[in-house]
């Protein structure tokens, strides 16, 4: 089970490095297609980061962190839920 989004801090960091990668070459005037090609992501993507990046600069590309409400259960439910999935839907008479 993932907390704090679907992400690791690692990753998010990597998909920012991807976007401000993406920047330096909006700078340079490439083609959304061209940065997508370079980048390996969906053309799609290119053109919500172009658009970011149009409104607000680089800035704008920069991770906001994970996504998400945060957990609401305590430590103690939270570890007790961690088990019971752990166990699986048998264990519970979810067969």
């Amino acid at each position: 089970m993932r907390v704090g989004g679907g992400l690791t801090p690692a990753g998010r960091q990597r998909r920012e490095t991807v976007r401000i990668q993406a920047a330096e070459l909006f700078e340079e005037n490439s083609k959304a297609s061209e940065v997508a090609r370079r980048l390996r992501v969906s053309l799609k993507s290119v053109y919500q980061w172009q658009q970011l990046w149009r409104d607000g600069g680089r800035e704008a590309l920069a991770s906001r962190g994970p996504s998400g409400s945060r957990c609401r259960l305590s430590p103690y439910c939270f570890k007790k839920l961690t088990g019971y999935l752990e166990q699986g839907p048998a264990a519970h008479d979810w067969v």
